[in-house]
């Protein structure tokens, strides 16, 4: 496993792993929101869709590629290739759901692709930890600490207060809800990696650490995920799924970027353009998704406008 990780930890194979992953993950929400769809019209349960069962199985085989694509490149360098899975889902958004994608939402999608790029191009090129004891040490780090404690309050009082009260009117609760679990999904992702290296590595008092290491974060790994699966699919109930998917992106992306500047320091070998060029691209994306929620409520279309012309 070790030497797996090693010979394919290159930018190239990560990038190539996220693209791929990124196009899974943009068919999951929508093959899941038609399978609801589906249920709603005979009056049951999605749960004996087969359409939202592949949506699922989707869900798992991505998640399996952003674990490979987390361990052979930086987090921010692959997380913001998800913004072609954004603009993949909107499409099929499209033609699968039948949700009208205007202009401005077509814009919006531009906008969050030309943003992803502006990211990967200032991103760092490469992190600076080998190993699962450097892992476990940054972990016990005070500022990690204080980070994990305070998404963890937020979490609390999202999932317990927020979510029964305006989870349903509010689309920004079960995304927010989401994307701070991605604070934890995606150091896991990646110290998995690093814990195996050792874990597996022999019988020793590092290797058992490393083990001890390397269960914690799987456990992590999974609560995480289930949480965020049972309030992606309460919010695809309620809100478009190409609307929350884009929302969703740009505050997934945040929190890990800002997850892996404090415990992975992947930052140390940015430049200060490089920071104003990131910052500049992930508003770019963010303009993007606004147009995307605009877009909800626009009536704007070439083909309106040429009846408006008629009509003058």
């Amino acid at each position: 496993m070790a030497s797996f990780l090693s010979v394919n930890s290159t930018p190239v194979f990560g990038i190539g792993i996220a693209v791929l992953s990124s196009f899974i993950n943009g068919s999951t929400f929508v093959l899941q929101k038609k399978g609801i769809l589906r249920a709603r019209e005979r009056g049951g349960s999605y749960l004996a869709e087969t359409v939202w069962w592949i949506g699922t199985l989707a869900t798992v085989v991505g998640q399996i590629g952003n674990f490979v694509a987390y361990n052979a490149a930086p987090a921010v360098l692959v997380t913001p290739l998800g913004a072609l899975g954004v603009l993949f889902g909107a499409t099929l958004a499209s033609f699968v759901l039948q949700e009208h994608l205007n202009i401005l939402g077509k814009l919006g999608c531009a906008l969050c692709c030309c943003g992803s790029v502006v990211l990967i191009i200032h991103s760092p090129k490469s992190d600076n930890m080998t190993s699962s004891a450097e892992l476990e040490e940054r972990l016990v780090d005070p500022v990690v600490m204080v980070y994990i404690t305070l998404v963890a309050v937020l979490l609390f009082v999202l999932i317990g207060w927020l979510a029964p009260a305006y989870g349903s009117s509010n689309i920004m609760v079960y995304v927010g809800i989401c994307s701070l679990l991605g604070t934890f999904t995606v150091p896991c992702c990646k110290g998995l990696g690093l814990a195996a290296q050792d874990a597996f590595d022999g019988i020793s008092v590092a290797s058992n650490r490393a083990f001890m290491l390397f269960l914690g974060l799987l456990g992590t790994l999974i609560v995480s995920i289930l949480i965020q699966f049972t309030f992606i699919n309460r919010a695809l109930e309620r809100f478009s799924s190409h609307m929350f998917e884009a929302i969703y992106y740009v505050t997934f992306t945040s929190t890990v970027i800002l997850a892996s500047a404090i415990l992975f320091r992947e930052w140390t070998s940015v430049s200060i353009v490089d920071c104003l060029g990131m910052l500049c691209g992930l508003t770019t994306v963010s303009i993007g998704v606004a147009l995307l929620r605009i877009s909800q409520d626009a009536l704007l279309t070439w083909k309106q406008t040429k009846m408006l012309k008629k009509v003058e």
